[in-house]
């Protein structure tokens, strides 16, 4: 059951984050299906809301408390692109 973040969590967290910025490239704008890529976003917020309860019910609130930021950070990065209408809630949502 883990209970509290390491200091070998949080590096972890930081390596695959810091790979992860330094892989991304723009890519060519082009048209794509926005209803498909909100479906697609909202379905991944709701799967991490999902995996941070299981992970919550196991003991284990630093994976729970990790799933939660990815799932808020799906519904953000929708609604910053447009994917989403959040009413501009700027409490919620880094929109606006």
């Amino acid at each position: 059951m883990q209970r509290e973040i390491t200091d070998k969590k949080l590096a972890n967290y930081f390596d695959v984050t810091g790979r992860a910025l330094k892989k991304v490239k723009l890519t060519k704008s082009g048209e794509f299906d926005w209803k498909e890529k909100g479906v697609d976003f909202l379905d991944m917020a709701t799967r991490y809301f999902r995996d941070a309860g299981h992970f919550q019910k196991k003991g284990d609130i630093v994976n729970a408390f990790a799933a939660l930021n990815y799932a808020h950070g799906w519904l953000d990065a929708g609604a910053r692109l447009g994917l989403f209408d959040v009413d501009h809630d700027s409490t919620l949502f880094t929109v606006d």
